[in-house]
């Protein structure tokens, strides 16, 4: 099958399973990136975390992602998020494998990649690195660009998504690179880290310190209510707000005209 009607089709497949966020990258950008990329990765991802490093023959990366509902977010760190973390990604795996047999039907090499590629998060308290990053890949199929919080902003839910990735021996047609840089600098994400894991200043996108993440990730999940998810809901882009009423940021401070919501966000941390 040619690349075009092979693309259609994936996207096809993709609308069937409910995934709103597709994107296709080759693998060529990792050895000589676009120069429009609206952020410059200092350094540039390592050659041990291409494609190639994992599956060999590999010439294209489908990303796909899945939306968190930031009322559920705003909750975090909290039981209701923790489940829907676990329902997003178990989602997530289940269409990435759907994906690959579809292309493996099709006389493709293909696998899917769990969206966490790491086995615990007590292992990234000690090497807080995943043998894969999907935000590099949805980065690099120009689902959006990265933020003060080093997360991935997507126009449609700002940070708010999860993301796996399928590699494929099939070649299609690439998606372009988003060259806007989405990230407004208010630092709320900054201000709101409860470990200060978040440079202020310095780079950008900054080096978050992976570690204190992991740290707090980990004391969460003794308590059921990991991941900590707070740069997240604080961040202001992504037309999800609107939809959700959610423009207001001080909707987050101690205003007391929002005592209804963090009552509400309260009663779920329980």
């Amino acid at each position: 099958m040619k690349s075009g009607p092979l693309k259609k089709s994936v996207l096809m497949i993709c609308r069937s399973l409910g995934i709103p966020l597709v994107g296709f990258e080759p693998v060529e950008r990792r050895e000589d990136p676009p120069k429009d990329l609206p952020n410059v990765l200092s350094p540039w991802i390592p050659e041990d975390f291409w494609p190639h490093s994992i599956y060999p023959e590999t010439k294209t990366v489908i990303v796909i992602g899945l939306p968190v509902s930031l009322p559920v977010v705003e909750t975090a760190p909290s039981i209701y998020y923790h489940e829907l973390y676990k329902t997003v990604n178990s989602a997530l795996d289940l269409k990435a494998y759907e994906i690959a047999n579809f292309l493996i039907e099709k006389g493709y090499g293909a696998i899917y990649l769990p969206r966490d590629a790491y086995g615990d998060i007590k292992i990234l308290v000690e090497n807080p690195f995943a043998f894969f990053s999907h935000k590099h890949a949805a980065y690099l199929a120009g689902l959006g660009s990265i933020g003060q919080n080093n997360v991935l902003l997507t126009p449609e839910y700002g940070p708010r998504v999860r993301f796996t990735s399928i590699f494929t021996t099939a070649e299609i047609k690439p998606d372009p690179v988003k060259n806007e840089d989405l990230c407004t600098r208010c630092l709320l994400c900054v201000k709101n880290c409860p470990v200060g894991a978040i440079p202020r200043k310095g780079d950008f996108p900054p080096p978050v310190d992976k570690k204190l993440c992991a740290i707090r990730s980990s004391q969460l999940r003794d308590q059921f209510r990991s991941p900590c998810g707070i740069c997240i809901k604080v961040c202001p882009v992504g037309k999800d707000r609107e939809l959700f009423g959610r423009k207001n940021m001080s909707i987050y401070s101690k205003d007391r005209k929002f005592e209804k919501y963090h009552m509400a966000w309260e009663h779920v941390r329980m």
